[in-house]
């Protein structure tokens, strides 16, 4: 249970502390002055600032109350490390961990300047990927891996 604990609060930590980094230096180093970095024909660095949720929705609502998003998400994220702490399945304590840690990466940079900062820019023809930040690709590998955690888990006697 205590090695559980640790890794919990290990890769939370890691991923709140990749995401925080790049985002520093983005903010402090790559992005002075703001610029579009082109780095293949499909990726830029491109510095956004998203006040909404997920794509930018409702950011006409949360921009002038981000600190209801951001405890929010200290909720949201207080209830994954909830659920991690319970779970037997290593696969789903991980992906919970990874959702968490992006979560609170995210949920401080609304505290601290009212909107998620974001950078990483995919597009092909025209078409743009809304801009990202490395808090959401954690929170996308975190959730594969509570998909493919319930589907091993399906097949389990007692498994629901």
């Amino acid at each position: 249970m205590r090695r559980n604990a640790v890794q919990i609060v290990a890769v939370c930590a890691l991923v709140f502390f990749v995401d925080q980094a790049t985002k520093w230096l983005i903010l402090n180093l790559v992005m002075v002055p703001p610029r579009i970095i082109g780095i293949t024909p499909f990726f830029s660095l491109r510095l956004g600032f998203n006040s909404g949720i997920s794509f930018g929705l409702f950011s006409d609502f949360f921009e002038s109350s981000p600190l209801v998003l951001a405890a929010l998400k200290l909720v949201v994220a207080a209830g994954l490390l909830i659920w991690a702490f319970r779970t037997s399945m290593r696969l789903e304590r991980l992906g919970l961990s990874m959702i968490a840690g992006g979560a609170l990466g995210n949920m401080l940079d609304r505290y601290r300047q009212g909107a998620v900062t974001d950078f990483l820019d995919f597009y092909w023809n025209g078409w743009h990927y809304p801009t990202f930040n490395m808090a959401d690709v954690f929170i996308t590998i975190g959730a594969g891996m509570l998909m493919l955690a319930s589907l091993r888990g399906a097949g389990k006697p007692g498994a629901t």
